[in-house]
């Protein structure tokens, strides 16, 4: 039998991760669980297990008194003789009890207790392995619409996908695959509820670090994300490595990399920019496609001025202002673009310093060829935007 016990806690160890040790110690509270509700007390009961083989002896420690007063804590001094000569008034000895005569009722509820313990151990166990998954991106399986929610398995618990982290227009079949970035998840009595998302930015980013060895690794960084889900998404990158450039890593040969991360946001538009620590270059970077004349940006105020040609203003901006916003996301400016017919009109050349008709900003000259495919994708950018 203590064979076969043995085997049970190995085996439950090993399918719900939880330890032998929880489990003996769950047998011995249950054992002087039993005794109280056989003795009505159990303050002088001890159990001891031997975590090798699965024997286990209970016993109560009672106190020699010449006249016995409580019988459960107490033992006569010539009984306590008959166990061992040299036992004396006020001494303690250690009586063997028998859980075998325990009864039906003790023993049910000594059983109650180990079983408590295991799905305690076991809710505790799958909380502390999602809880490490938290803020990171994993595989699901759709299971079923809850309403307007989805219940997605991650493989030892259902997450939920509410409706708003959902991205709009997007649908799922049962059974269908899909990447969800965890966004919380909370011990509750039922077991870890785990709250999913498919519109965080940050969604992104760790696609990123799967897919891009150089991001994973810490060669090129994500300095800053903005997103409108569903839609587009603009990432700002760094190389921390001069003989690599952060850009073609992250679009990869033939664009293979983001294409691969934009087929699993279901066509959602990507652009990837050089971050700049220059702000006014790097919010001409952010207002990629669209060529820029001049930038004047206030890191005080948080504010830039932007001066676009006539014919760019529209790209410049963007579909419903999606590319300027985006934009503003990225850097943490407030942008404001005009046409060079504006600006002349408003007299901001003279503001800042320029005249009218001077040569536009130099474009930042990148360190390789932009594959056929990536410039593709750009083309179709700009005729999205006009």
């Amino acid at each position: 039998m203590n064979k076969e016990l043995l085997e049970a806690m190995e085996i439950l160890e090993k399918e719900k991760n939880i330890s032998k040790d929880t489990m003996i110690e769950a047998i011995e509270n249950s054992l002087i669980t039993a005794c109280k509700n056989h003795f009505g007390k159990a303050d002088n009961v001890r159990v001891s297990m031997n975590r090798d083989t699965g024997d286990f002896a209970v016993y109560a420690e009672k106190t020699v008194v010449e006249q016995v007063e409580d019988d459960v804590m107490e033992i006569s001094l010539a009984d306590a003789k008959m166990l061992n000569p040299r036992n004396e008034c006020g001494d303690v000895v250690q009586i063997p009890l028998d859980s075998k005569k325990f009864g039906r009722i003790a023993t049910q509820n000594a059983k109650n207790v180990i079983l408590q313990k295991i799905r305690e151990e076991e809710r505790k166990a799958l909380y502390n392995d999602y809880y490490t998954m938290e803020k990171d991106v994993t595989t699901g399986i759709v299971q079923r619409y809850l309403g307007r929610n989805v219940s997605i398995n991650l493989g030892k618990v259902d997450a939920i996908l509410n409706e708003s982290e959902q991205v709009k227009g997007e649908t799922f079949r049962p059974t269908e695959r899909i990447k969800v970035y965890i966004l919380e998840v909370k011990d509750t009595p039922k077991g870890p509820r785990v709250s999913v998302s498919r519109t965080h930015p940050d969604l992104v980013k760790r696609l990123f670090e799967s897919e891009v060895a150089e991001v994973r690794d810490g060669t090129v960084e994500i300095k800053a994300i903005a997103r409108e889900a569903g839609s587009r998404t603009k990432i700002a990158v760094k190389s921390n490595d001069s003989n690599v450039d952060p850009v073609g890593a992250c679009v990869g040969l033939n664009g293979a990399r983001v294409n691969s991360i934009v087929n699993e946001l279901k066509g959602e538009k990507i652009d990837i920019i050089n971050w700049d620590d220059n702000p006014a270059y790097l919010i001409e970077n952010a207002l990629s496609p669209a060529k820029v004349i001049c930038v004047v940006a206030d890191e005080e105020e948080r504010e830039a001025q932007v001066i676009v040609p006539d014919y760019q203003l529209s790209l410049a901006i963007g579909k419903e202002g999606q590319n300027a916003r985006l934009a503003a996301r990225l850097t943490g400016f407030k942008i404001d673009i005009k046409s060079e017919t504006q600006a002349k009109e408003m007299g901001l050349f003279e503001q800042m310093g320029l005249q009218y008709g001077d040569a536009p900003a130099p474009e930042y000259e990148e360190s390789y060829e932009e594959p056929e495919d990536y410039q593709d994708y750009q083309e179709d950018y700009q005729e999205d935007e006009q």
